[in-house]
């Protein structure tokens, strides 16, 4: 018989962990099942933090919900308007679309005015988000070119800022890059970060750098667009950011997907922005806030219901909002056959500050 050893843990990586709360349990026959950890931050314009659930102080990383703040420097450059970007095209570099029609045809007009194809995307190529989104099969065997990527209208525009820049286009994504630099530097001056070369950094999935940083931070960033004075350093880039993402949420993500959903449930007063692995973020201009969450597995259906009970408790959805958002509001879950057999209910607990 073999002898059971036991690995001490003192002998593991250390590593540090967020200290999560619960924001969402599942329930099956009337009893909780499973438990969904994360955490939440709620911050003014001023970046003063109003509310928050959990540990709102740990870096998390970004991953798509950054895509605004990518966007920041390109659009913030004095010679960006030579590009004559519509404000749907500016809506679609801070994308995480569907790879509709619509999203590919922007992505390739961008690209179109400096004289690149697709062949200069480096994000991969993947069926498109649609399918997924809406329950739908791709035909088999079909493919499709990086304009159909999730993130081509972000490295579209970061192929735009190369030419700016005057920078090679071919290592775009390097991090050490003209781009990337520019990038890095701007995110952290959105989050409030003082030392922009501190920021935790890794890959992201379309091959990108990306930056951690905290809740209370990534709040702060989404609530500094619904600012109404030009920043000192950005100008107005982050209220056109703002106007172009409530003006067009279809460029932003599309039909079927949660950003939409929150997007029209706000009716021009909100912009929401995913991020994978269980990052959701929502600025609004009339309340002056942004709102950053994460749930730490990743499982989006928790993290909506914990995010549309938020902005429950904030008393922004009102009838219209909580109809728009039903289908995220209430989750049921159902068996093979279709019976209800147990839900998704939210679990947060904002604490005002």
């Amino acid at each position: 018989m073999k002898e059971c050893v036991m690995t001490s843990s003192s002998l593991l990586p250390s590593v540090t962990l967020p200290n999560h709360v619960p924001i969402a349990h599942t329930t099956r026959g009337g009893f909780v099942e499973n438990v969904f950890y994360g955490s939440v931050a709620v911050v003014d314009r001023d970046g003063k933090l109003l509310a928050s659930a959990g540990d709102v102080s740990s870096p998390i990383f970004t991953r798509s919900a950054l895509k605004p703040f990518q966007a920041l420097p390109f659009v913030a450059h004095p010679k960006f308007a030579e590009f004559g970007l519509t404000l749907a095209e500016t809506a679609l570099l801070c994308s995480s679309h569907n790879g509709e029609a619509m999203h590919a045809d922007a992505a390739k007009a961008m690209l179109a005015r400096i004289g690149l194809t697709d062949a200069a995307l480096q994000c991969g190529s993947h069926a498109p988000y649609w399918f997924q989104a809406n329950d739908k099969r791709p035909e088999e065997g079909k493919r499709w070119n990086s304009y159909f990527h999730n993130c081509s209208g972000k490295h579209s525009g970061m192929l735009l800022f190369a030419k700016l820049l005057a920078a090679d286009n071919a290592n775009y994504l390097n991090s050490d890059h003209a781009v990337q630099l520019a990038i890095r530097d701007a995110v952290a001056y959105a989050c409030g970060v003082a030392d922009a070369s501190a920021m935790p950094w890794g890959t992201d999935g379309c091959s990108a750098p990306n930056y951690a940083v905290s809740l209370t931070g990534l709040a702060k960033a989404f609530a500094w667009t619904t600012r109404s004075t030009p920043d000192p350093r950005f100008g107005d880039a982050g209220a056109r950011l703002f106007k172009a993402m409530s003006m067009h949420p279809e460029m932003v993500s599309g039909e079927g997907r949660n950003d939409l959903a929150l997007a029209r449930a706000g009716r021009g007063d909100w912009i929401a922005k995913v991020g994978a692995d269980g990052v959701q973020t929502l600025a609004s201009l009339s309340k002056g806030i942004g709102i950053a969450a994460k749930v730490s597995d990743g499982n989006q259906k928790a993290l909506m219901v914990a995010y549309c009970d938020v902005l429950k408790q904030l008393g922004m959805l009102d009838s219209q909002a909580a109809d728009a958002l039903e289908t995220w509001i209430n989750v049921p879950i159902k068996s093979i056959r279709g019976v209800e057999v147990g839900r998704y209910e939210p679990n947060v607990r904002l604490q005002a500050h």
